[in-house]
């Protein structure tokens, strides 16, 4: 696309963008304009509007709107156990080392960050696979599993833990059974697990805190941060690596999308653990 279109839509959107910040806090700014040109043009037509000029118009006289187009910007695409590989690999070579580490260190605390976490299904399986693992090895340990997002709709329901049966497709069926309730309402999680997960707000490019809140201190063991980056232009992605840096412990993983990778002046701090699968140690 060339710099004149691209500037072009920069200016039809930057007032809604505006309006969003001043409403919600959520900052879009950094996002693709070509992405948000695309999926903002989805309510277009749903409100009847010509042009970006009129939905501004739309959006302050209807105040659900705003939810409606946050909806479609942040697409939640998600289940368990999404990208099998990757949590196997996890599951098989990852997690164990982590816990081994924590064990010979006398270290019983293990935490972990799901950054941009949607429905729940990615902490949820990590949950699954943590306390599989303590389990077969008889360990105990304190888990701390934070989840974030800036999706406040998505959130609630992540907090129920009840999934229909596309979630659930890719959970081998002994897990299904032990760790879910069928309910008239889909697969219910069991607390055992759903109480793990600590699920709140966060932008990633809040400039107050470089970790959630609520986790207080970052130095997490394992942060997933995945197919989030590839919403954001260059700039904010050195922002969101140089919060991931921090926020990870010495020796601690960070687990990205498939077509993710660190930045340029993160690429340092990182190294590739595997080549089929995009996890990285912090170095």
């Amino acid at each position: 696309m060339g710099n004149n279109k691209m500037l072009e839509i920069n200016t039809e959107l930057m007032p809604i963008l505006d309006y969003v910040m001043e409403k919600r806090g959520l900052d879009f700014s950094g996002y693709s304009p070509a992405m948000l040109a695309r999926r903002m043009g989805h309510r277009l037509s749903a409100a009847n509007s010509n042009d970006f000029q009129e939905y501004f118009s739309f959006i302050k006289k209807n105040t659900n709107e705003i939810d409606k187009l946050l909806d479609v910007i942040t697409i939640n695409v998600s289940r368990f156990f999404r990208d099998t590989l990757t949590f196997d690999f996890l599951a098989d070579k990852i997690l164990p080392a982590i816990v081994l580490e924590k064990i010979q260190s006398q270290d019983h605390s293990l935490r972990i960050w799901s950054a941009g976490c949607s429905r729940g299904e990615e902490p949820y399986s990590v949950a699954i696979l943590i306390r599989e693992l303590l389990r077969k090895e008889g360990f105990t340990m304190n888990l701390h599993i934070f989840a974030t997002d800036i999706d406040t709709r998505v959130l609630k329901g992540a907090k129920k833990a009840i999934y229909p049966m596309a979630s659930v497709e890719n959970i081998k069926y002994r897990l299904l059974k032990k760790y879910f309730i069928t309910t008239g309402e889909g697969f219910q999680l069991v607390p055992e697990i759903s109480d793990q997960v600590v699920f709140s707000f966060y932008d990633m490019l809040d400039k107050k805190h470089s970790v959630p809140p609520e986790s207080i201190f970052g130095t997490f063991d394992l942060v997933l941060c995945r197919n989030l980056l590839i919403y954001f232009n260059p700039e904010y992605q050195e922002t969101i690596f140089a919060k991931l840096c921090r926020g990870l412990a010495p020796n601690g993983y960070l687990v990205l999308g498939e077509t993710e990778t660190p930045t340029l002046n993160a690429m340092p701090y990182f190294k590739r653990v595997v080549d089929f699968s995009p996890i990285y140690t912090k170095q």
